[in-house]
């Protein structure tokens, strides 16, 4: 029997089949995280508790924590440091590491102690920026992430809606207090006295949770919004008993003619506010208005940026409000509510890989992002600000 050679390129040990080789995650400790204290806006929220601290301790992580970081909300250095956290005195130790997790975005002082390639997670706050503060993170070649840019698998702004949920119900509480001490009003209804009226602009998340604030003190509720699926929402969420309507100029003159309280939760970005400078000197003499969203763009026309050592102005015998912050005002719960986040959210990412690995495979990633390694990547900061726009698409396959 006769044996025919085939000609072929490979020697015998190359046509041997081999071993597939997969991808091996690697997992434990990715990144020390530096959580610095904040400066500015008299902020008195953090992004950590030492419960969640002592959690990623466990998983490996290093915590370097700026002295006074927790005292805004009661958290001691001595807590931190009992849950693994290392306490530090220096600032541009805590803004050194690999991942730096604010509240507040960081001064241009701040930024200096950056390093590049350094992941920087914080708010925002794109109505309270300017062209030169992006010019100046982008110098240092970092990534950053922005709250108001955080989604979740299933396309929702989720830090924006955990915020959102507890700056609705502050807002009514604050509005409360200045009701009472302008004119001696207690917002809500009590047997044979009229409820105070609430007017709210915007039936989002925020709207949603000071509608439900509002009613449970018992107030008297109408909300106006441009959306007819959200009004529809709001109405299915507190079973019709709100009175709704969509923005009309005529009928909002109307609703703030009479109300004790208007709350602006609709964010208003590059766009012009709903109400008026006339509509507010309509309005009765003592009443109050909150305008939530204020670091996204005005919905009124008369409000303007205050602090928590001076929370209000008056203007035309109406109180204004426009913290930034409101949430601010109750930080220990929403210091929780913010690390409860931040927990599940860098424990997913160390499970499949850390940042880097994530940036690649999930979108919602991506999205989050509105500077990758000093490239700016959110089409609308760059439109606002005049800077040139990178696809993150084509930064990362």
């Amino acid at each position: 029997m006769s044996t025919t050679n085939i000609f072929t390129p490979f020697t015998e040990e190359e046509l041997i089949p081999k071993a597939e080789k997969l991808e091996v995650i690697k997992k434990g400790k990715q990144f020390s995280i530096g959580v610095p204290k904040e400066t500015c806006l008299n902020e008195r929220r953090t992004c950590i508790t030492p419960d969640a601290v002592q959690v990623l301790v466990e998983h490996g992580h290093e915590i370097i924590i700026e002295s006074g970081a927790g005292q805004g909300s009661f958290f001691t250095d001595l807590q931190y440091a009992e849950s693994g956290a290392r306490i530090t005195n220096d600032p541009k130790e805590a803004f050194g590491q690999d991942l730096i997790l604010k509240v507040n975005p960081p001064t241009e002082d701040e930024i200096e102690f950056m390093r590049p390639n350094t992941y920087l997670v914080s708010a925002l706050q794109i109505n309270l920026r300017d062209k030169d503060y992006f010019l100046k993170l982008a110098e240092k070649k970092v990534n950053a992430i922005a709250f108001e840019f955080i989604v979740d698998e299933y396309k929702q702004l989720s830090l924006v809606r955990l915020v959102g949920e507890i700056a609705g119900t502050v807002s009514i509480l604050y509005a409360s207090e200045l009701l009472a001490l302008s004119n001696g009003l207690m917002l809500g209804g009590i047997t044979g006295v009229r409820p105070a009226e609430v007017v709210i602009l915007g039936a989002g998340i925020v709207g949603e949770f000071a509608t439900k604030a509002a009613i449970g003190l018992g107030a008297s509720v109408r909300v106006f919004d441009n959306s007819l699926s959200k009004l529809r929402r709001l109405h299915t969420i507190v079973d019709s008993r709100v009175p709704t309507s969509i923005i009309d100029p005529k009928e909002l003159r109307k609703a703030l003619r009479r109300a004790d309280v208007v709350i602006g939760a609709l964010p208003r970005l590059n766009m012009t506010p709903i109400v008026t400078e006339d509509m507010v000197m309509k309005m009765k003499k003592g009443s109050v208005i909150i305008d939530i969203t204020i670091d996204n763009g005005k919905v009124i026309e008369t409000s303007e940026l205050t602090t928590m050592e001076d929370p209000y102005v008056i203007k035309h015998g109406v109180i204004h409000c426009g913290l930034p912050n409101l949430t601010s005002r109750m930080p220990r719960t929403t210091t929780k509510a913010i690390s409860n986040f931040f927990l599940s959210y860098i424990l997913n990412y160390d499970e499949e890989g850390g940042f880097e690995n994530m940036l690649v495979r999930k979108n919602e990633m991506k999205q989050s992002l509105y500077m990758y390694k000093g490239r700016h990547t959110k089409k609308i900061i760059c439109d606002r600000f005049g800077l040139t726009y990178h696809d993150i698409n084509l930064l990362i396959f």
